[in-house]
């Protein structure tokens, strides 16, 4: 599964005789628990900054807005980051990225000690780095391994997700009221955790930006293409497609469903029990998602996906109660999971070694560009349309996720090796 093969990925693996290292092993954990602390405070974030606004910004249509400057934090900052770490290094860059996570916590204390909203929407702007830091660590796992392991890899430091989605919760009920103004102490503690990051990743042994480069052999002696041309490439179209409408979609239903499980009358209970099912679908498939894709190929567990999501959403279609949101949102959660690691795992496949930061950032770029908007019209369309019209929209982003499976297929008698 490489540049130079075009042909890989998109079939099943079937050398994986290469077996990873004991080093290569603590790599994988250490960057798992990187992104199981990591992604607790992008889910404290969400938890806590609608509620800590209001206690002094009387406008609950505009409470979220400082999440939503992280989305845009992170479309700001992710070709900043990838290029940075192309030319430093994964090790530095993310601590950089550590960096300004303990930094944006602060200002958002800051703001939220001082009931400045402006000041906690710049907070939101500077974690956006640290998130979109974050979100590199799929493919900075794709790196620790060999090629026939890509899958693999990137499944198993998603997985870290499963223990955000404990930690994190359990972390704002603990701190919401220790200190006030209320969460005060919530965005401290996302500051020490954010140090947490920082001394894990001083343990991680990443290649050198000298050692990536050389392994390339030939092909890295070719000057980088420009980056039009490699996202022209239809493999990377494709891989990026699936990647924006798998997380659009997901976001598009989990941001909205709050609103309308409360518009139906449920408790507010209710509404964080079935988030935390969703999220608990969205990673604990991550334990076993890789070595589906190695065995079924990845653009079958890619059409599961597509499948599955479809599912959800034909359950949420079906009703209003409480099973039909809560087996809904899991299902999703699940296929937004296979749907994701695949995209991920092909376009670790478009570019090469000199490439990677730009070609990187791109795929963010589009992928969290898609989320953001989507987080946004979710409450908008919950509000004017309903929880029934929205799934239908659902439908067609599913389908047009599914035309960029099939065309994935489509590609492979065609595909020619990169020159």
């Amino acid at each position: 599964m490489d540049a130079l093969n075009p042909r890989s990925g998109l079939k099943p693996e079937s050398d994986l005789a290469q077996s990873l290292d004991r080093r290569a092993h603590r790599n994988l954990l250490l960057l798992a628990c990187c992104q199981a602390v990591g992604q607790s405070c992008n889910t404290m974030m969400f938890a806590a900054t609608g509620l800590s606004v209001i206690t002094f910004y009387h406008r609950p249509d505009l409470a979220n807005l400082p999440v939503t400057m992280q989305h845009i934090g992170v479309m700001i900052w992710v070709f900043p980051a990838a290029l940075l770490m192309q030319r430093v290094g994964r090790s530095i860059g993310f601590r950089v990225g550590s960096l300004f996570g303990m930094t944006g916590a602060s200002v958002m204390c800051l703001g939220l000690y001082t009931g400045n909203f402006l000041v906690m929407c710049v907070g939101g702007l500077v974690l956006g780095y640290a998130v979109a830091c974050l979100q590199m660590y799929r493919f900075a796992a794709a790196e620790l391994v060999p090629i026939h392991y890509r899958a693999k890899a990137i499944s198993w430091v998603t997985a870290g997700g499963v223990a955000a989605a404990v930690i994190g919760p359990s972390i704002v009920r603990v701190t919401h009221d220790l200190a006030m103004p209320l969460y005060l102490a919530t965005y401290a503690a996302i500051i020490g955790l954010h140090a947490i990051v920082f001394t894990i990743m001083s343990f991680i042994t990443f290649p050198s930006v000298a050692a990536t480069a050389s392994s390339a052999g030939e092909v890295e002696a070719a000057p980088p293409r420009p980056l039009w041309e490699i996202a022209s490439q239809p493999r990377f179209i494709a891989s990026a497609m699936a990647g924006m409408l798998a997380f659009g979609t997901m976001s598009f239903l989990m941001s909205a469903s709050p609103l309308a499980i409360v518009g139906c009358g449920y408790p507010h209970a209710e509404a964080h029990w079935v988030i935390f099912l969703h999220v608990l679908g969205m990673f604990v498939p991550s334990f076993f998602t890789g070595n589906l894709i190695n065995r079924f190929g990845t653009t079958t567990v890619m059409a599961w996906g597509v499948v599955l999501m479809l599912a959800g959403v034909a359950v949420a279609l079906s009703g209003t109660a409480e099973w039909n949101f809560r087996i809904a949102l899991a299902v999703n959660g699940v296929g937004w999971n296979f749907l994701f690691v695949g995209a991920t795992t092909l376009v670790t496949t478009c570019y090469r070694p000199n490439e990677r930061g730009k070609a990187q950032a791109l795929n963010d770029l589009l992928v969290f560009s898609t989320t953001a908007i989507s987080s946004f019209m979710a409450g908008f369309l919950q509000d004017r349309w309903g929880w029934q019209p929205l799934n239908w929209l659902s439908v067609l982003l599913m389908l047009a996720a599914a035309v960029a499976v099939l065309w994935l297929r489509y590609q492979r008698p065609s595909l020619n090796p990169v020159s």
